[in-house]
């Protein structure tokens, strides 16, 4: 059952109105449109409350996916009332938590420009996320990593979105950064995340929620940098100043 994402042009979006469409046999309710980002890519789904005509809240636990990107299911928490398919009702999601999320979404596409390497896991999270490349020498400091990321936030950037087609992708394979990870296939066209004026800095298929310009993401630092196998290393993001030595 397909639900317009919102979030997908709209990512600074935090409050609309929708139609309720049913809810499945797990309980997880689902909306005609929604603001609400279901976990994908790394990054945690969202969380918040639909708000009822009667005035009552539904809270929304968790957002995850279905069979399909565009099946999307908002999960209640446990004893919330549920709404009935075709109520109104408003939706509103968790800002603080959501826009702190674009920020470190698009800090981890800053670490993959600055280490240029085969993504093999990434997790995006509040306060500390993780992004695991095959990493040819072992060289790396988090000092190094940290002012050249600080360099890219200054700077100032623009991040927006574009679409290709998969025809498109297939004649570009190095827009991929993940190893074992292909872009969904079928829909016909690709989201692209591009960062710099006309993609200067980079572009890469990500239906995540991003900041719209580098600025926004704000002081971040490398935490530590994590050997995970032969050629294997784990970069971890953190908010704020690197802690002196």
């Amino acid at each position: 059952m397909r639900t317009e994402a919102l979030f997908r042009e709209q990512p600074y979006l935090s409050t609309t109105e929708a139609t309720v469409v049913g809810v499945n046999d797990r309980g997880g309710i689902i909306l005609d449109r929604t603001i609400f980002y279901a976990t994908s890519g790394g990054q945690p789904g969202d969380t918040g409350h639909l708000l009822r005509a009667d005035g009552s809240r539904t809270a929304i636990a968790a957002t995850v996916t279905g069979e399909s990107k565009d099946d999307i299911i908002h999960l209640p928490a446990a004893g919330e009332a549920m709404p009935q398919a075709g109520e109104a009702v408003g939706l509103a999601i968790d800002w603080e938590r959501r826009y702190r999320l674009m920020r470190m979404h698009t800090a981890c596409h800053l670490l993959s420009v600055i280490c240029p390497f085969p993504i093999t896991g990434a997790s995006v999270d509040e306060q500390d996320s993780r992004v695991d490349f095959d990493v040819p020498d072992s060289g790396w400091t988090k000092e190094e990593v940290t002012r050249k990321l600080m360099e890219l936030v200054q700077a100032d950037h623009p991040v927006f979105t574009r679409w290709i087609s998969e025809e498109e992708l297939a004649a570009n394979p190095a827009l991929v950064k993940s190893k074992n990870v292909r872009p969904p296939a079928g829909a016909g066209r690709i989201r692209l995340v591009c960062i710099g004026e006309n993609s200067s800095v980079d572009s890469q298929p990500c239906g995540g929620t991003h900041v719209a310009r580098t600025g926004e993401v704000g002081e971040i630092h490398i935490g530590k940098i994590e050997k995970k196998g032969r050629e294997n290393r784990r970069f971890r993001i953190r908010f704020g100043p690197l802690p002196a030595a």
